[in-house]
Protein backbone atom coordinates (compact mmCIF):
# COMPACT_ATOMS: atom_id res chain seq x y z
CA UNK A 1 0.00 0.00 0.00
CA UNK A 2 1.28 3.48 -0.88
CA UNK A 3 2.10 5.73 2.07
CA UNK A 4 -0.42 8.54 2.50
CA UNK A 5 0.75 11.85 3.94
CA UNK A 6 -2.09 14.08 5.12
CA UNK A 7 -0.85 17.60 5.76
CA UNK A 8 -1.55 21.32 5.88
CA UNK A 9 -3.93 20.89 8.79
CA UNK A 10 -4.23 21.30 12.52
CA UNK A 11 -3.73 17.88 14.09
CA UNK A 12 -5.80 17.11 17.18
CA UNK A 13 -4.05 14.04 18.57
CA UNK A 14 -6.33 13.27 21.54
CA UNK A 15 -3.52 11.03 22.80
CA UNK A 16 -2.21 11.10 26.36
CA UNK A 17 -0.56 14.47 25.70
CA UNK A 18 -3.63 15.83 23.86
CA UNK A 19 -1.48 17.90 21.50
CA UNK A 20 -2.61 20.32 18.81
CA UNK A 21 -0.07 20.60 16.01
CA UNK A 22 -0.60 23.53 13.64
CA UNK A 23 0.64 23.12 10.07
CA UNK A 24 0.98 19.46 10.89
CA UNK A 25 0.95 16.23 8.91
CA UNK A 26 0.13 12.57 9.57
CA UNK A 27 1.84 9.74 7.68
CA UNK A 28 -0.27 6.60 7.28
CA UNK A 29 1.59 3.43 6.31
CA UNK A 30 -0.66 0.46 5.48
CA UNK A 31 -3.28 0.50 8.26
CA UNK A 32 -1.30 2.37 10.95
CA UNK A 33 0.00 5.84 11.69
CA UNK A 34 3.74 5.89 11.02
CA UNK A 35 4.67 9.49 11.81
CA UNK A 36 3.21 12.75 13.10
CA UNK A 37 4.90 16.12 12.89
CA UNK A 38 5.26 19.32 10.93
CA UNK A 39 4.02 19.36 7.36
CA UNK A 40 7.27 20.73 5.98
CA UNK A 41 9.49 18.19 7.71
CA UNK A 42 7.39 15.11 6.89
CA UNK A 43 7.09 16.13 3.22
CA UNK A 44 10.86 16.35 3.04
CA UNK A 45 11.31 12.98 4.79
CA UNK A 46 8.71 11.11 2.71
CA UNK A 47 8.81 12.51 -0.83
CA UNK A 48 7.29 9.31 -2.28
CA UNK A 49 4.15 9.43 -0.14
CA UNK A 50 0.87 10.40 -1.76
CA UNK A 51 0.09 13.85 -0.39
CA UNK A 52 -3.42 14.84 0.72
CA UNK A 53 -4.04 18.51 1.49
CA UNK A 54 -6.26 19.08 4.54
CA UNK A 55 -6.80 22.68 3.38
CA UNK A 56 -5.99 24.17 6.79
CA UNK A 57 -8.77 22.17 8.43
CA UNK A 58 -8.66 19.72 11.34
CA UNK A 59 -7.15 16.23 11.29
CA UNK A 60 -8.43 14.15 14.20
CA UNK A 61 -9.22 10.55 15.19
CA UNK A 62 -12.37 8.89 13.94
CA UNK A 63 -15.36 8.85 16.27
CA UNK A 64 -16.36 5.71 18.18
CA UNK A 65 -19.78 4.36 19.22
CA UNK A 66 -19.93 1.60 21.82
CA UNK A 67 -23.68 0.86 21.84
CA UNK A 68 -26.05 1.03 18.89
CA UNK A 69 -28.83 -0.90 17.14
CA UNK A 70 -28.56 -0.99 13.35
CA UNK A 71 -31.93 -2.70 13.12
CA UNK A 72 -33.67 0.40 14.46
CA UNK A 73 -33.09 2.27 11.19
CA UNK A 74 -36.61 1.60 9.92
CA UNK A 75 -38.19 3.29 12.95
CA UNK A 76 -37.03 6.69 11.74
CA UNK A 77 -40.18 8.75 11.03
CA UNK A 78 -42.55 5.88 11.82
CA UNK A 79 -45.80 6.73 13.60
CA UNK A 80 -47.17 4.06 15.95
CA UNK A 81 -50.97 3.73 15.66
CA UNK A 82 -53.00 4.76 18.71
CA UNK A 83 -52.08 6.84 21.72
CA UNK A 84 -48.38 7.56 22.23
CA UNK A 85 -46.60 5.15 24.62
CA UNK A 86 -46.72 6.48 28.17
CA UNK A 87 -43.56 4.87 29.52
CA UNK A 88 -40.56 2.75 28.64
CA UNK A 89 -42.27 -0.68 28.87
CA UNK A 90 -44.93 0.54 26.45
CA UNK A 91 -42.25 1.86 24.08
CA UNK A 92 -40.67 -1.61 24.05
CA UNK A 93 -43.93 -3.48 23.63
CA UNK A 94 -45.58 -1.21 21.07
CA UNK A 95 -42.56 -0.20 19.00
CA UNK A 96 -39.33 -2.18 19.33
CA UNK A 97 -40.73 -5.63 20.11
CA UNK A 98 -43.18 -5.33 17.24
CA UNK A 99 -40.59 -4.01 14.80
CA UNK A 100 -37.91 -6.59 15.51
CA UNK A 101 -40.34 -9.50 14.93
CA UNK A 102 -41.06 -8.23 11.41
CA UNK A 103 -37.44 -8.05 10.28
CA UNK A 104 -36.26 -10.38 7.53
CA UNK A 105 -32.62 -10.96 6.68
CA UNK A 106 -33.05 -8.55 3.78
CA UNK A 107 -34.41 -5.91 6.17
CA UNK A 108 -31.47 -6.55 8.49
CA UNK A 109 -29.00 -6.00 5.67
CA UNK A 110 -30.73 -2.81 4.47
CA UNK A 111 -30.98 -1.27 7.93
CA UNK A 112 -27.32 -2.05 8.61
CA UNK A 113 -26.28 -0.47 5.30
CA UNK A 114 -28.23 2.68 6.11
CA UNK A 115 -26.48 3.05 9.46
CA UNK A 116 -23.09 2.27 7.95
CA UNK A 117 -23.47 4.99 5.33
CA UNK A 118 -24.54 7.33 8.15
CA UNK A 119 -21.48 6.31 10.19
CA UNK A 120 -19.04 7.08 7.38
CA UNK A 121 -20.67 10.44 6.68
CA UNK A 122 -20.46 11.33 10.36
CA UNK A 123 -16.87 10.16 10.77
CA UNK A 124 -17.75 7.22 13.03
CA UNK A 125 -15.13 4.61 12.29
CA UNK A 126 -15.81 1.84 14.83
CA UNK A 127 -19.12 0.71 16.34
CA UNK A 128 -20.53 -1.90 18.71
CA UNK A 129 -23.90 -3.17 17.47
CA UNK A 130 -26.60 -5.11 19.32
CA UNK A 131 -29.03 -6.93 17.01
CA UNK A 132 -32.50 -8.50 17.34
CA UNK A 133 -34.70 -10.16 14.69
CA UNK A 134 -36.58 -13.00 16.45
CA UNK A 135 -38.10 -14.40 13.25
CA UNK A 136 -34.88 -14.16 11.22
CA UNK A 137 -32.10 -15.11 13.63
CA UNK A 138 -29.95 -17.64 11.83
CA UNK A 139 -27.31 -15.93 9.73
CA UNK A 140 -28.36 -12.43 10.80
CA UNK A 141 -24.90 -11.58 12.15
CA UNK A 142 -23.32 -12.82 8.91
CA UNK A 143 -25.59 -10.49 6.95
CA UNK A 144 -24.55 -7.54 9.11
CA UNK A 145 -20.88 -8.54 8.96
CA UNK A 146 -21.00 -8.64 5.15
CA UNK A 147 -22.42 -5.12 5.09
CA UNK A 148 -19.76 -3.94 7.56
CA UNK A 149 -16.98 -5.41 5.44
CA UNK A 150 -18.36 -3.73 2.32
CA UNK A 151 -18.54 -0.38 4.12
CA UNK A 152 -15.01 -0.71 5.51
CA UNK A 153 -15.53 0.40 9.11
CA UNK A 154 -14.76 -1.66 12.22
CA UNK A 155 -17.61 -3.30 14.13
CA UNK A 156 -18.28 -5.62 17.04
CA UNK A 157 -21.55 -7.54 16.64
CA UNK A 158 -23.87 -9.44 18.99
CA UNK A 159 -27.30 -11.07 18.88
CA UNK A 160 -29.72 -10.15 21.67
CA UNK A 161 -30.78 -13.27 23.61
CA UNK A 162 -34.11 -12.83 25.40
CA UNK A 163 -36.82 -15.03 26.94
CA UNK A 164 -39.62 -12.81 25.69
CA UNK A 165 -40.39 -14.81 22.52
CA UNK A 166 -40.18 -18.35 23.87
CA UNK A 167 -37.77 -21.30 23.99
CA UNK A 168 -37.15 -21.63 20.24
CA UNK A 169 -36.05 -18.01 19.99
CA UNK A 170 -33.86 -18.36 23.08
CA UNK A 171 -32.15 -21.33 21.48
CA UNK A 172 -31.80 -19.48 18.17
CA UNK A 173 -30.21 -16.43 19.77
CA UNK A 174 -27.73 -18.52 21.72
CA UNK A 175 -26.80 -20.49 18.61
CA UNK A 176 -26.35 -17.33 16.55
CA UNK A 177 -23.99 -15.72 19.07
CA UNK A 178 -21.90 -18.85 19.46
CA UNK A 179 -21.86 -19.72 15.74
CA UNK A 180 -20.77 -16.21 14.77
CA UNK A 181 -18.04 -16.12 17.43
CA UNK A 182 -16.71 -19.43 16.08
CA UNK A 183 -16.76 -18.02 12.53
CA UNK A 184 -14.41 -15.21 13.62
CA UNK A 185 -11.84 -17.88 14.42
CA UNK A 186 -12.45 -19.77 11.17
CA UNK A 187 -13.83 -18.38 7.89
CA UNK A 188 -13.70 -14.73 9.05
CA UNK A 189 -10.39 -15.13 10.87
CA UNK A 190 -8.42 -12.81 8.60
CA UNK A 191 -10.79 -9.87 9.10
CA UNK A 192 -11.02 -10.57 12.81
CA UNK A 193 -7.27 -10.75 13.30
CA UNK A 194 -6.93 -7.49 11.35
CA UNK A 195 -9.16 -5.83 13.94
CA UNK A 196 -12.02 -5.12 11.54
CA UNK A 197 -14.72 -7.39 12.99
CA UNK A 198 -15.38 -8.77 16.48
CA UNK A 199 -18.18 -10.16 18.61
CA UNK A 200 -19.66 -9.98 22.07
CA UNK A 201 -22.30 -12.30 23.51
CA UNK A 202 -25.58 -10.37 23.27
CA UNK A 203 -28.21 -10.34 26.01
CA UNK A 204 -31.29 -8.13 26.22
CA UNK A 205 -31.79 -7.18 29.89
CA UNK A 206 -32.21 -8.79 33.28
CA UNK A 207 -36.01 -8.49 33.22
CA UNK A 208 -36.32 -10.62 30.07
CA UNK A 209 -33.72 -13.23 31.06
CA UNK A 210 -34.55 -16.19 33.28
CA UNK A 211 -32.00 -17.82 35.57
CA UNK A 212 -31.75 -20.79 33.19
CA UNK A 213 -31.06 -18.58 30.19
CA UNK A 214 -28.48 -16.51 32.05
CA UNK A 215 -26.73 -19.68 33.16
CA UNK A 216 -26.59 -21.04 29.59
CA UNK A 217 -25.29 -17.76 28.19
CA UNK A 218 -22.71 -17.29 30.95
CA UNK A 219 -21.36 -20.74 30.17
CA UNK A 220 -21.34 -20.11 26.41
CA UNK A 221 -19.65 -16.74 26.71
CA UNK A 222 -16.97 -18.06 29.05
CA UNK A 223 -16.25 -20.97 26.71
CA UNK A 224 -15.99 -18.56 23.77
CA UNK A 225 -13.65 -16.21 25.65
CA UNK A 226 -15.77 -13.10 25.10
CA UNK A 227 -17.66 -10.61 27.21
CA UNK A 228 -21.38 -9.81 27.23
CA UNK A 229 -23.30 -6.86 25.81
CA UNK A 230 -26.45 -6.22 27.85
CA UNK A 231 -28.84 -3.37 28.79
CA UNK A 232 -28.58 -2.64 32.51
CA UNK A 233 -31.10 -0.64 34.55
CA UNK A 234 -32.13 1.47 31.56
CA UNK A 235 -35.49 1.97 33.23
CA UNK A 236 -36.61 1.56 36.84
CA UNK A 237 -38.72 -1.44 35.79
CA UNK A 238 -35.52 -3.46 35.31
CA UNK A 239 -34.48 -2.85 38.92
CA UNK A 240 -38.01 -3.41 40.26
CA UNK A 241 -38.28 -6.73 38.42
CA UNK A 242 -34.95 -7.96 39.72
CA UNK A 243 -35.73 -7.00 43.31
CA UNK A 244 -39.22 -8.54 43.17
CA UNK A 245 -38.25 -11.83 41.50
CA UNK A 246 -34.71 -12.39 42.75
CA UNK A 247 -34.30 -10.20 45.83
CA UNK A 248 -31.27 -8.38 44.41
CA UNK A 249 -30.54 -5.41 42.20
CA UNK A 250 -29.69 -5.88 38.52
CA UNK A 251 -25.90 -5.49 38.63
CA UNK A 252 -25.70 -7.76 41.66
CA UNK A 253 -27.76 -10.41 39.85
CA UNK A 254 -25.58 -10.16 36.75
CA UNK A 255 -22.39 -10.42 38.79
CA UNK A 256 -23.75 -13.49 40.56
CA UNK A 257 -24.39 -15.04 37.15
CA UNK A 258 -20.88 -14.22 35.86
CA UNK A 259 -22.07 -11.72 33.25
CA UNK A 260 -20.03 -8.74 34.47
CA UNK A 261 -16.34 -8.43 33.68
CA UNK A 262 -13.66 -6.41 31.85
CA UNK A 263 -14.86 -7.46 28.38
CA UNK A 264 -18.54 -6.87 29.12
CA UNK A 265 -20.65 -3.82 28.27
CA UNK A 266 -23.44 -2.69 30.60
CA UNK A 267 -25.39 -0.25 28.45
CA UNK A 268 -27.24 2.67 30.07
CA UNK A 269 -26.97 2.04 33.88
CA UNK A 270 -29.44 4.87 34.42
CA UNK A 271 -30.88 3.49 37.67
CA UNK A 272 -27.88 1.77 39.26
CA UNK A 273 -27.20 2.74 42.88
CA UNK A 274 -23.87 3.26 44.61
CA UNK A 275 -23.60 -0.40 45.56
CA UNK A 276 -24.05 -1.48 41.97
CA UNK A 277 -21.56 1.11 40.81
CA UNK A 278 -19.10 -0.49 43.20
CA UNK A 279 -19.77 -3.90 41.66
CA UNK A 280 -19.26 -2.53 38.15
CA UNK A 281 -15.98 -0.95 39.22
CA UNK A 282 -14.77 -4.01 41.11
CA UNK A 283 -15.47 -6.31 38.14
CA UNK A 284 -14.04 -3.72 35.70
CA UNK A 285 -17.24 -3.86 33.68
CA UNK A 286 -17.65 -1.14 31.05
CA UNK A 287 -20.73 1.05 30.95
CA UNK A 288 -22.05 3.04 27.98
CA UNK A 289 -24.00 6.28 28.28
CA UNK A 290 -26.70 7.00 25.65
CA UNK A 291 -28.05 10.48 26.44
CA UNK A 292 -30.26 11.13 23.40
CA UNK A 293 -32.06 7.81 23.86
CA UNK A 294 -32.42 8.29 27.61
CA UNK A 295 -33.99 11.70 27.11
CA UNK A 296 -36.25 10.46 24.33
CA UNK A 297 -37.51 7.54 26.44
CA UNK A 298 -37.75 9.73 29.56
CA UNK A 299 -35.99 7.08 31.63
CA UNK A 300 -33.69 9.43 33.52
CA UNK A 301 -30.10 10.62 33.67
CA UNK A 302 -27.36 8.08 34.37
CA UNK A 303 -24.96 8.81 37.28
CA UNK A 304 -22.05 9.14 34.87
CA UNK A 305 -19.76 11.28 36.99
CA UNK A 306 -20.31 9.10 40.06
CA UNK A 307 -19.46 6.01 38.00
CA UNK A 308 -16.31 7.61 36.60
CA UNK A 309 -15.18 8.72 40.06
CA UNK A 310 -15.70 5.16 41.31
CA UNK A 311 -13.45 3.81 38.57
CA UNK A 312 -16.02 2.56 36.05
CA UNK A 313 -14.98 3.01 32.42
CA UNK A 314 -18.00 4.82 30.94
CA UNK A 315 -18.14 5.20 27.17
CA UNK A 316 -20.59 6.91 24.85
CA UNK A 317 -23.11 5.30 22.50
CA UNK A 318 -26.18 6.35 20.54
CA UNK A 319 -28.60 3.43 21.15
CA UNK A 320 -29.80 3.54 17.54
CA UNK A 321 -29.97 7.30 17.10
CA UNK A 322 -27.99 8.74 14.19
CA UNK A 323 -24.27 7.99 13.94
CA UNK A 324 -23.47 11.66 14.55
CA UNK A 325 -21.49 11.14 17.74
CA UNK A 326 -20.86 14.86 18.03
CA UNK A 327 -24.59 15.28 18.63
CA UNK A 328 -24.38 12.59 21.31
CA UNK A 329 -21.54 14.51 22.95
CA UNK A 330 -23.53 17.74 22.92
CA UNK A 331 -26.52 15.95 24.44
CA UNK A 332 -24.36 14.46 27.20
CA UNK A 333 -22.89 17.88 27.96
CA UNK A 334 -26.32 19.53 28.26
CA UNK A 335 -28.65 16.93 29.80
CA UNK A 336 -26.70 16.50 33.04
CA UNK A 337 -26.58 20.24 33.68
CA UNK A 338 -30.36 20.44 33.37
CA UNK A 339 -30.95 17.27 35.41
CA UNK A 340 -28.65 18.45 38.22
CA UNK A 341 -29.59 22.12 38.04
CA UNK A 342 -25.86 22.79 38.04
CA UNK A 343 -23.92 24.17 35.05
CA UNK A 344 -20.66 22.82 36.46
CA UNK A 345 -21.46 19.14 35.99
CA UNK A 346 -20.37 17.07 32.95
CA UNK A 347 -17.72 19.47 31.62
CA UNK A 348 -16.73 19.21 27.97
CA UNK A 349 -13.34 17.64 28.70
CA UNK A 350 -15.07 14.77 30.52
CA UNK A 351 -17.47 14.29 27.60
CA UNK A 352 -14.46 14.17 25.27
CA UNK A 353 -12.89 11.47 27.46
CA UNK A 354 -16.07 9.36 27.32
CA UNK A 355 -16.19 9.62 23.54
CA UNK A 356 -12.54 8.90 22.82
CA UNK A 357 -10.37 7.55 25.66
CA UNK A 358 -13.09 5.54 27.38
CA UNK A 359 -14.68 4.31 24.16
CA UNK A 360 -11.24 3.27 22.92
CA UNK A 361 -10.77 1.11 26.04
CA UNK A 362 -14.07 -0.60 25.34
CA UNK A 363 -13.07 -1.27 21.75
CA UNK A 364 -9.79 -2.76 22.95
CA UNK A 365 -11.71 -4.99 25.37
CA UNK A 366 -14.16 -6.39 22.81
CA UNK A 367 -11.77 -6.71 19.85
CA UNK A 368 -8.77 -8.17 21.70
CA UNK A 369 -10.18 -11.73 21.97
CA UNK A 370 -9.96 -11.89 18.16
CA UNK A 371 -7.10 -9.51 17.31
CA UNK A 372 -3.83 -10.03 19.17
CA UNK A 373 -2.39 -6.79 17.81
CA UNK A 374 -5.48 -4.60 17.89
CA UNK A 375 -4.40 -0.98 17.32
CA UNK A 376 -5.02 2.02 19.52
CA UNK A 377 -8.22 3.80 18.51
CA UNK A 378 -9.46 7.26 19.44
CA UNK A 379 -6.03 8.90 19.21
CA UNK A 380 -3.48 9.93 16.62
CA UNK A 381 -0.09 8.59 17.68
CA UNK A 382 2.64 6.50 16.13
CA UNK A 383 1.43 2.91 15.84
CA UNK A 384 -2.22 3.83 16.33
CA UNK A 385 -4.88 2.83 13.83
CA UNK A 386 -5.04 4.74 10.56
CA UNK A 387 -8.60 5.76 11.46
CA UNK A 388 -9.11 9.49 11.09
CA UNK A 389 -11.36 12.24 9.80
CA UNK A 390 -10.72 15.56 8.07
CA UNK A 391 -12.90 18.53 8.93
CA UNK A 392 -13.48 21.87 7.21
CA UNK A 393 -13.49 23.73 10.52
CA UNK A 394 -11.76 27.09 10.59
CA UNK A 395 -12.05 28.24 14.20
CA UNK A 396 -13.45 31.76 14.61
CA UNK A 397 -11.71 32.07 17.98
CA UNK A 398 -8.34 30.77 19.25
CA UNK A 399 -8.10 26.97 19.28
CA UNK A 400 -5.75 25.05 21.57
CA UNK A 401 -5.58 21.71 23.34
CA UNK A 402 -7.17 23.18 26.45
CA UNK A 403 -10.26 24.60 24.79
CA UNK A 404 -10.73 22.04 22.00
CA UNK A 405 -13.47 20.17 23.92
CA UNK A 406 -15.55 23.35 24.06
CA UNK A 407 -14.99 24.02 20.35
CA UNK A 408 -16.30 20.50 19.74
CA UNK A 409 -19.40 21.11 21.84
CA UNK A 410 -20.23 24.63 20.67
CA UNK A 411 -18.77 24.97 17.19
CA UNK A 412 -17.88 21.74 15.41
CA UNK A 413 -20.44 19.31 14.01
CA UNK A 414 -20.62 16.46 11.52
CA UNK A 415 -21.30 18.75 8.56
CA UNK A 416 -17.67 19.87 8.89
CA UNK A 417 -16.43 16.32 8.16
CA UNK A 418 -15.32 16.00 4.54
CA UNK A 419 -13.29 12.77 4.60
CA UNK A 420 -13.22 9.53 6.61
CA UNK A 421 -10.42 6.96 6.70
CA UNK A 422 -10.37 3.54 8.38
CA UNK A 423 -7.29 1.30 8.50
CA UNK A 424 -5.53 3.53 5.98
CA UNK A 425 -8.38 3.32 3.46
CA UNK A 426 -10.52 6.26 2.42
CA UNK A 427 -14.21 5.51 2.90
CA UNK A 428 -15.25 9.09 2.09
CA UNK A 429 -13.31 11.85 0.29
CA UNK A 430 -14.62 15.35 -0.14
CA UNK A 431 -18.08 14.27 1.04
CA UNK A 432 -18.34 11.43 -1.50
CA UNK A 433 -18.81 7.89 -0.18
CA UNK A 434 -16.37 5.50 -1.84
CA UNK A 435 -17.42 2.07 -0.58
CA UNK A 436 -21.23 2.28 -0.50
CA UNK A 437 -23.87 3.30 -3.03
CA UNK A 438 -25.80 5.68 -0.83
CA UNK A 439 -28.58 6.38 -3.35
CA UNK A 440 -29.27 2.65 -3.80
CA UNK A 441 -29.17 2.05 -0.03
CA UNK A 442 -31.66 4.81 0.71
CA UNK A 443 -34.01 3.82 -2.11
CA UNK A 444 -34.08 0.18 -0.96
CA UNK A 445 -34.43 1.25 2.66
CA UNK A 446 -37.48 3.39 1.84
CA UNK A 447 -39.08 0.49 -0.01
CA UNK A 448 -38.49 -2.08 2.72
CA UNK A 449 -39.35 0.23 5.61
CA UNK A 450 -42.64 1.21 4.00
CA UNK A 451 -43.57 -2.47 3.76
CA UNK A 452 -42.73 -2.98 7.43
CA UNK A 453 -44.74 0.09 8.43
CA UNK A 454 -47.76 -1.36 6.64
CA UNK A 455 -47.33 -4.66 8.49
CA UNK A 456 -47.00 -2.82 11.82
Amino acid sequence: MTDILIGNGTIVTLDSDNRLIEQGAVLVHDDRIAAIGSDTSLRQQHPGARYVDANAGLIMPGFLCTHTHFYGAFARGMAIPGEPPRNFPEILERLWWRLDKLLTLEDTRASAEMFLADAIRNGTTCVVDHHASPNAIEGSLDVIAAAVEQAGIRACLAYEVSDRDGPAVIDGGIRENERFIRSLRAERKQQAEAGMIAASYGLHASFTLSPATLERCASGGAAAGVGFHIHVAEDATDENDSMTRYGMRVAVRLEANHILGPRSIAAHCVHVNSGEIGRLAETRTNSVHNPRSNMNNAVGSAPVEEMVRAGVNVGLGNDGFSMNMMQEMKAAYLMHKLAAGDPRVMPADLVLNLAFQHNARIMQAVFSPFSANFPQLGALSIGAAGDLVLLDYLPPTPLNSGNFPWHLIFGIDAHHINSTMVAGRWLMRNHQLLTLDEARIHARSRELSQAIWQRM
